[in-house]
């Protein structure tokens, strides 16, 4: 009888307790006077895989199985269908990274060029991101002209173009072809006083496995199924995205465009895909 009145007075407490600990909220004032009562969740269940997901890291090969490597740099167009998730107008990938980048804890660097050694602190990154202008502005009382100025925030839907450099190699102890992005800048237009387009520049350059961590607790809107999400980190190692070459590495250092124009850019393009594709099968004899 001990065992069963001690077993029911514990169960009495813990139905106190979760009682008094479900009114919690409802006690608890604002300094309006006013409840303060959780915020509901905008779905069925609040989702924890994006939270709790955890990045494998890379498998270091050692530097004698490479005896193959090709740097390649590619283009990512947002205006395509199948890349349309990078300009999601509710989180943009570039927000991402740039909210990234002002992490307290861990914020990601930036660099100023592709082979990641300027490193950019936070001044000059705020000249590259934002627009400062001056602006004359007159009192009507006393006509005093004084200078205001102006800061512009970046305009999300100006970026139409990514640039991945990446790595394409050959491990001869696992005896497959691999590819690892190296990294990944935003790109925007470079317009003229009378707001023609003369041409385009990296805003920056990411180191993305760097940037792994981030890219993984990060959401891609899936336009399939929204209970299966996806992340950054997975469209990207899962090649998610559509892309063509722009360059390859070379002894003159060239991109494409400063050697062919038109069709036969596009035509060389996929030229070094192809080579690469059959440096893998050639390897293999039957």
């Amino acid at each position: 009888m001990k065992v069963v009145a001690k077993s029911f007075a514990l169960f009495l407490f813990c139905c106190l307790a979760l009682s008094a600990w479900g009114q919690l909220p409802e006690n608890i004032m604002t300094e309006s006077g006013m409840p303060m009562r959780p915020l509901p969740v905008d779905d069925v269940v609040e989702s924890s895989i994006t939270v709790n997901k955890r990045v494998l890291p890379y498998e270091q090969p050692r530097e004698a199985d490479i005896f193959w490597k090709k740097r390649v740099w590619r283009i990512i167009d947002v205006r395509e269908k199948m890349n349309l998730a990078f300009a999601y107008p509710k989180r943009p990938f570039l927000e991402i990274l740039i909210d990234a980048t002002k992490d307290p804890e861990n914020p990601l660097r930036v660099f100023g060029d592709e082979e990641f050694k300027q490193v950019l602190d936070t001044a000059t990154l705020n000249q590259v991101l934002y627009r400062v202008d001056t602006v004359p502005i007159t009192d009507p009382t006393t006509y005093e002209v004084t200078i205001q100025i102006i800061k512009n925030d970046i305009n999300f839907d100006d970026i139409e173009r990514y640039r991945v450099k990446e790595m394409w190699f050959f491990d001869k102890e696992s005896s497959t072809l691999q590819v690892r992005i190296l990294g990944i800048a935003p790109v925007v237009p470079v317009m003229a006083d009378n707001g023609d387009k003369i041409g385009e520049r990296a805003m920056f350059w990411i180191y993305y496995p760097e940037a792994r961590e981030v890219l993984a607790r990060e959401q891609v809107f899936n336009p399939y199924n929204d209970a299966s999400p996806l992340t950054w980190e997975d469209i990207f190692e899962m090649r998610y995205f559509s892309s063509y070459v722009y360059k390859a590495s070379n002894v003159k250092d060239l991109r494409l465009q400063d050697e062919y124009t038109g069709r036969d850019m596009l035509l060389e393009a996929e030229k070094i895909k192809q080579q690469i594709f059959n440096f893998e099968n050639d390897l293999w004899t039957y």
